[in-house]
C-alpha cells in the first residue's frame, strides 16, 4: 500500500476518468488534486511538490507532450501519461520527453494501481523527504540511540552511500546528482535510477528483460521502455562530455547494455 504522505496530481479534461482515477489513487492513499487543464494542472504541480502526475494527452489547453516538459522543469515526481492514443509515435514521445509510464485508454482502476506500485517499488537512494514527513529532531535522535538508551550511550551513524565516479561521470547517489566534468545532467528519476543500476556492476551485461524488472517491478514486457530510456540517457550525458566523444553506455546486440571502461568517456 501506497504511503499516505504521498501526493497526486491528476490532470485529465474528462470527468468521468478524472474521477476514476482521483478515487483509484486515493484508494492507494495518495492524497490527490485534479484539474481539467494543462495550466491548471501545472499551478497544482507547482503548489503540491507531488510524488505522482497523471496526465492526459489530449487536454483543451496545452497539449499534454507539452505539460511533460514543463512539468519536468519545476519537478521529479513521477510522470504517467494517460491517451486514447495508442500510436507508438506517441508512446515515444511521451518518454522522451521525461514521461516514465504510458498507459493507454481504456484502461482498469488495478492496472493503473499496478504501475504506480511497481514505479514507487523502485529504490529511491537519498531521495528528499517531504516536509510534513519530516521526524522531528528529538524523533530521530531518539531513533538513532535506539529505545531505552540516554543521550550518553554511543550513537549509531548512518553512511550516506558513497559517491561514485566512472570517468568523467560522478553520481551522488543521496543529492542524486550525476554531473559531467562537473556539470549538471537534468536527468529524470528513472534515467538516474537506470544510471546507478547500470554502474552498480559497470563490466555486466544487464539484459534489457533484468532492467525492466529492476526499474519497473516484475511482471512487465515492454522491453522498448528500456530502450527508450537509455537512449534518453546516452543522449544527456553526450551533449555534457566533449565533442565527439559518446557516452559511455555500451550495446551489447541482442543481450542488453553494459559500461565501457572508465577512461572511454
Amino acid at each position: 500500500m501506497v504511503s499516505p504522505a504521498r501526493t497526486a496530481v491528476v490532470v485529465e479534461d474528462d470527468d468521468d476518468i478524472r474521477e476514476l482515477i482521483t478515487h483509484s489513487l486515493t484508494m492507494q492513499g495518495f492524497h490527490v488534486a485534479a484539474a481539467s487543464s494543462g495550466l491548471a494542472g501545472l499551478d497544482l504541480v507547482v503548489s503540491n511538490d507531488p510524488d505522482l502526475v497523471t496526465l492526459d494527452l489530449g487536454l483543451p489547453d496545452l497539449d499534454g507532450i507539452e505539460v511533460c516538459r514543463r512539468v519536468r522543469d519545476v519537478s521529479q515526481a513521477y510522470v504517467v501519461m494517460i491517451s486514447a492514443r495508442t500510436d507508438e509515435i506517441d508512446r515515444l514521445m511521451g518518454l522522451e520527453i521525461g514521461a516514465d509510464d504510458y498507459l493507454t485508454k481504456p484502461f482498469s482502476p488495478r492496472e493503473l494501481q499496478a504501475r504506480v506500485n511497481a514505479m514507487f517499488r523502485r529504490p529511491r537512494t537519498g531521495a528528499s523527504v517531504r516536509p510534513d514527513a519530516a521526524p522531528s529532531a528529538a524523533a530521530s535522535h531518539s531513533t538513532l540511540l535506539g529505545p531505552g538508551a540516554s543521550p550518553s550511550s554511543p550513537v549509531a551513524t548512518v553512511q550516506a552511500p558513497p559517491v561514485v565516479r566512472h570517468g568523467r561521470i560522478t553520481v551522488d547517489p543521496e543529492g542524486r546528482v550525476v554531473t559531467v566534468d562537473s556539470h549538471e545532467a537534468e536527468l529524470t528519476r528513472t534515467e538516474f535510477d537506470l544510471l546507478t543500476t547500470l554502474l552498480s556492476a559497470p563490466r555486466r551485461v544487464w539484459s534489457r528483460a533484468v532492467l525492466l524488472d529492476s526499474l519497473w517491478g516484475p511482471g512487465w514486457s515492454e522491453e522498448h521502455l528500456v530502450e527508450v530510456h537509455v537512449g534518453n540517457l546516452r543522449r544527456k550525458l553526450t551533449k555534457l562530455g566533449p565533442a565527439g566523444m559518446r557516452a559511455p553506455i555500451r550495446t551489447v546486440r541482442g543481450v542488453g547494455y553494459r559500461m565501457e571502461e572508465p577512461d572511454a568517456f
